[in-house]
């Protein structure tokens, strides 16, 4: 499995099983089958509600010998409300995995809101329906909590999740443990190439979340349009006798991103793990950069009853 060497010393492989909008019940044949089909990195988050459920497959996957722990790459996120309870949030998170360690924890967003009791996700809004925003806690304090995970050897590497420029510059100010990553939606239609250079000359991976522009799910949350349905990158697609899905997800990986595309469909986690075996060319490398439409899909503005990224 290819990887990317993270700062903090630890391979990363480059393609994840991100599981997001998973349904409980359906995780642990999800993800056995995930594994049997090669992946071993797994994006989680206490935000999607579902870590007793990965826990439990990661737990039979380990028993009945399929993988062994240390073959894995498993992360999961700090919710914003637990800013001020790094370390407990990170234990909680660890009992429901299962685990004894975190490959990676990462700040799922840059804002801190009311603590609504360890492990809970549900945001708390105020009178109008505007996200509760704790001003007392900055990212600077959240970030050391973050380190002490590390010297506690309860997480193995730290990062941050949906931070711009201005956050991350900010972040390598300060921290003692440089972030390993910044986990950020991009894709053909929100390429972002200013952050994501900034961060990989600084020494920070980029995750993509969203890699293939949020299809199905986004566009049923958010509205959104998906660059899956661009005939241009489907006749792309036919020249290199692949889908589009495949052809993006290459063009991902050859930007030197990892890519955490999710799927809840078996055909699928095995066409999006095909992407090892052709290579894109530069110039439809190029054709791809030239087609950016700087198009966010992933926005919780409408669950927040306010912009962050107004």
């Amino acid at each position: 499995m290819a990887s990317i060497t993270l700062n903090s010393g630890f391979k990363m492989p480059i393609i994840g099983l991100g599981v997001w909008r998973m349904e409980g019940k359906d995780i642990k044949d999800l993800l056995i089958n995930a594994i049997k089909i090669g992946y071993r990195h797994f994006d989680c988050a206490a935000d999607y509600q579902n870590e007793t459920e990965v826990g439990e497959a990661l737990a039979e996957a380990f028993k009945t010998g399929l993988v062994k722990r240390e073959d894995l790459f498993i992360t999961t996120k700090l919710w914003n409300s637990d800013h001020g309870h790094v370390v407990e949030a990170c234990k909680a998170s660890l009992k429901k995995l299962q685990l004894d360690y975190l490959d990676l924890f990462l700040i799922h967003f840059p804002i801190a809101t009311k603590h609504t009791g360890i492990g809970t996700t549900a945001s708390a809004l105020d009178a109008d329906g505007v996200l509760e925003i704790d001003t007392t806690i900055s990212l600077e304090t959240t970030w050391h909590a973050m380190e002490e995970t590390v010297s506690m050897g309860l997480v193995r590497s730290i990062g941050i999740s949906n931070y711009d420029i201005f956050l991350t510059r900010d972040c390598l100010a300060y921290s003692k443990i440089k972030p390993a990553v910044n986990q950020i939606e991009t894709h053909p239609y929100f390429q972002r190439e200013s952050l994501v250079k900034f961060c990989q000359k600084h020494g920070i991976a980029i995750t993509a979340h969203t890699p293939l522009g949020g299809s199905v799910a986004n566009t049923e949350w958010f509205g959104s349009v998906s660059c899956l349905d661009d005939p241009e990158f489907k006749s792309l697609a036919e020249k290199y006798k692949k889908t589009v899905a495949q052809v993006i997800l290459r063009w991902g990986i050859q930007r030197n991103t990892i890519i955490i595309p999710k799927s809840s469909k078996q055909e699928r986690l095995e066409e999006n793990f095909k992407v090892f075996d052709f290579e894109l060319s530069n110039e439809d490398m190029e054709f791809i950069k030239s087609k950016d439409r700087k198009y966010r899909t992933n926005n919780p503005a409408k669950f927040w009853g306010l912009d962050l990224y107004a």
